[in-house]
């Protein structure tokens, strides 16, 4: 393996469709900034007279006023400062319409209800795109989709006491309604799958769409749905959301990287050791082991390893690590600063045919917060934000951002668009960052007022 490969990096970041028939290759994925970000001033693309192009003026951009987001949230958007032509970061929004399914009955027929017996409910979603914007423009393009497809499927089992056995219209019986009692199945849980579900679909239509126009790249994801009176936090990737009241501050997402996901990655790599190609160990040392470290005793741990032990060094030892590097610098594979979100499906160690898609899961962690048990205030809120907010940022500096800004314009219609653009402003070297600290990331944030909205995602 050459030093070369070892200097060059990628940098972090209804049923499925049938495949593409043969013919000409898939036009590439145009590139675009939020739908709803047109009217604010944006331009589709970096170009000579693009200001944020320049790393001494990089714009921070909303909504325009009077578009109004779901629940009156606040977005804002800054480009990196020259890490990449694009910004690579896409957001989506708006209302989920889910409908109840077609009903097959014990004849055969099949029966189409009322469009009006729907249940209502709201997304927000960050997606951070890394090794181009091809698969987060197409996640925007298509998760919503997917999900929607996947609430209506089990709609009925949402609306119900408690979920049946059969969606089908046909007898049960009798122990079915005690299975789902004894397993504690609710109505959340079915929600949960449904986003499972939704993603690993979503990660299926982008590896087909990437393949089939020549695009590479992947793309973490971070969604919230708000649904009869619960918001559902999805997170895959290292983006993160968390709540913020006036004595409270509540993560609603942890970040997924090669360190966090340390034991997950090496049990596969233990499982099928053919995904090292005999290039990589598997085994995490406290650094990279050298020549002379051979027949010495050293810290080290496996899978099945929380804490630490020693070791001899063997020859074997002496490659590769699987995952290398400490905190934001943590690399799987050498190559990948993520282990969740979706595509990455043609992307390969460099100069080897080693794949990365293998140890990387597109299924999210849920977390749900009971909006409807929450006494909100009126300046309670959910900050969602991509990486290059909290690589400057804590939770408490953000906390103490909101805390300060919300009070005195409660009478501004555009406050959580303004209060969006405060924190990224304050990551870069102003408004209370880090010590003057600059993130040159790309960022996207939203901003979700909880107060009076609580009944907001219920629906009929």
């Amino acid at each position: 393996m050459s030093a070369g490969w070892l200097r060059r990096r990628f940098l972090p970041g209804a049923p499925l469709p049938s495949p593409r028939p043969p013919g000409p290759r898939a036009s590439p994925v145009p590139y675009r900034r939020p739908r709803f970000l047109r009217g604010s001033g944006s331009s589709p693309g970096p170009g000579p007279a693009d200001a944020s192009r320049r790393p001494d003026s990089r714009p921070v951009r909303s909504p325009a006023r009077g578009r109004a987001l779901p629940w009156n949230a606040g977005y804002a958007e800054i480009i990196n400062a020259e890490k990449s032509e694009f910004n690579e970061d896409q957001a989506a929004c708006g209302k989920l319409c889910i409908r109840r399914c077609e009903l097959e009955t014990e004849d055969q027929e099949w029966l189409m209800l009322c469009p009006e017996e729907f249940l209502t409910g709201h997304y927000w979603a960050l997606f951070d795109g890394h090794g181009g914007p091809a698969a987060a423009i197409l996640a925007a393009n298509t998760l919503h989709s997917c999900l929607r497809r996947q609430l209506e499927a089990v709609v009925e089992g949402l609306r119900a006491p408690r979920p049946p056995m059969h969606l089908t219209g046909r007898r049960v019986c009798s122990s079915d309604p005690q299975f789902v009692e004894e397993k504690g199945i609710r109505a959340e849980d079915l929600v949960i799958g449904a986003l499972e579900c939704a993603f690993q679909e979503c990660d299926e239509v982008i590896g087909r769409e990437l393949e089939a126009s020549g695009q590479v790249g992947g793309c973490t994801a971070l969604v919230a749905v708000a649904l009869q009176g619960k918001l559902y936090v999805a997170n895959a990737g290292d983006s993160r959301a968390i709540l913020v009241r006036r004595d409270e501050i509540r993560p609603l997402s942890f970040e997924f990287t090669p360190e966090t996901e340390r034991q997950r990655i090496q049990q596969l790599a233990f499982a099928y050791p053919e995904l090292l190609a005999g290039e990589f160990t598997r085994l995490e040392f406290p650094r990279r082991l050298k020549g002379d470290d051979l027949g010495q005793k050293v810290l080290f741990r496996d899978h099945h390893m929380s804490g630490w032990s020693y070791k001899r060094v063997e020859k074997s030892d002496l490659k590769y690590p699987l995952i290398h590097g400490q905190g934001r610098q943590a690399r799987l594979l050498g190559t990948l600063a993520v282990s969740r979100g979706f595509g990455d499906h043609q992307l390969r160690v460099l100069d080897t045919s080693i794949q990365l898609k293998p140890f990387l899961l597109s299924i999210p962690q849920v977390i749900v917060l009971d909006v409807d048990q929450l006494a909100l205030q009126e300046e309670d809120v959910v900050v969602m934000a991509t990486d290059g907010l909290w690589d400057v940022l804590s939770n408490e500096q953000v906390a103490l951002l909101v805390r300060s800004f919300l009070p005195g314009n409660r009478e501004d219609p555009h406050r959580f668009s303004e209060l969006a653009q405060t924190l990224i402003h304050s990551t870069q070297g102003t408004d209370g960052g880090a010590e003057g600290a600059v993130s040159y990331d790309d960022i996207s944030v939203f901003v979700i007022p909880l107060h009076s909205q609580g009944q907001g995602g219920r629906g009929p």
